[in-house]
């Protein structure tokens, strides 16, 4: 493997959407290592609330959550409108399934893509649909694809690229959405891909998972024809909340903050699989699932080893752009 020097990419992510939609909620579930119960302590964001958030070696975060009350709303399209505006990578707007004025929301949404369309015409923009959890499963459907649809007729020159998600902080729904729109930022995919996938070969694995370490969002992953007929197509984002819940844990335990590393790896061994979880680098882990058998287990280790050298120039060679 011959390390390829990849640039730091910054990227202005903005969080907006009304007050109470649960906005700073998600935020601190994702990057805060929050557990759903815990957030309703949390008050109403204040204006602009700024966090830099590095995303493996290369990818910094700038994220800026909005105050979602109207006179700040009314600020950031008048005199905040460029400075808020500018140099946007990515517009992630929140929806309350549960608004009593809808048509009010999609209002403010649609005056806020106006402004992006001028100032940042090159973002990408997810809308999130959230609190779905206090819609009846039976109508759960049905309400977010009326929703999608009102979405991207208020879209404007974003029509066409508007993704949108339905999401609750109660189920894995939250991770898949948040995991999807980092993995769209990440630079140089091809390169990690191609490492990741000789690693997969190299210890037979049946799948194999790159997690960013903070937030454990899957990051890319490689499966094997026999890791392909796993039925559960939500497993990335199930392992993320069980993974962020067993940390939290360990920190309740441990008395160490949320954010440490806690654990370097455990490993879980049985008559049908083997499957092991290790730190690759200082901001990821690698999950491996692969057969069972005491040599399989210690070969593979062996690997991540070797790889974590290679994975490692990766990070630090961009790192380097934070000097």
């Amino acid at each position: 493997m011959n390390p390829t020097k990849l640039k730091e990419q910054k990227q202005k992510v903005l969080l907006m959407g009304k007050s109470g939609s649960g906005k700073s909620s998600m935020r601190n579930i994702i990057f805060s290592n929050y557990v759903a119960k815990d957030v309703r302590r949390l008050g109403a964001t204040i204006d602009v609330e700024h966090s830099r958030v590095k995303f493996l070696g290369n990818l910094v975060l700038n994220l800026w959550d909005c105050g979602g009350q109207d006179a700040f709303t009314e600020n950031y399209l008048t005199s905040q409108k460029s400075y808020v505006f500018a140099e946007v990578g990515v517009l992630i707007y929140v929806f309350d399934i549960e608004s009593q004025d809808f048509e009010r929301d999609l209002a403010t949404y649609n005056a806020i893509i106006e402004a992006l369309e001028e100032y940042s015409p090159q973002a990408h923009v997810f809308c999130l649909v959230h609190k779905m959890d206090l819609v009846h499963v039976t109508f759960r459907d049905t309400a977010f694809e009326e929703r999608q649809a009102a979405i991207r007729q208020k879209s404007g020159g974003f029509a066409k690229i508007v993704i949108s998600y339905a999401t609750t902080i109660w189920d894995q729904s939250l991770y898949r959405a948040w995991g999807n729109i980092v993995h769209s930022l990440i630079p140089n995919l091809e390169v990690i891909e191609d490492y990741l996938s000789q690693l997969a070969e190299a210890i037979q694995a049946e799948e194999v998972i790159l997690f960013e370490r903070t937030t454990f969002l899957t990051v890319m992953s490689h499966t094997s024809d026999i890791g392909r007929r796993n039925p559960y197509a939500d497993r990335y984002e199930r392992l993320s909340n069980i993974i962020k819940t067993f940390k939290h844990s360990l920190a309740n335990f441990t008395t160490s903050s949320t954010s440490s590393h806690q654990f370097h790896d455990f490993h879980i061994q049985t008559t049908r699989f083997n499957l092991i979880i290790d730190k690759l680098t200082n901001n990821t882990f690698v999950l491996a699932v692969l057969p069972p058998g005491d040599a399989e287990l210690n070969c593979t280790r062996i690997n991540i080893a070797t790889a974590r050298e290679e994975f490692t120039k990766l990070d630090t060679t961009a790192s380097r752009g934070d000097r």
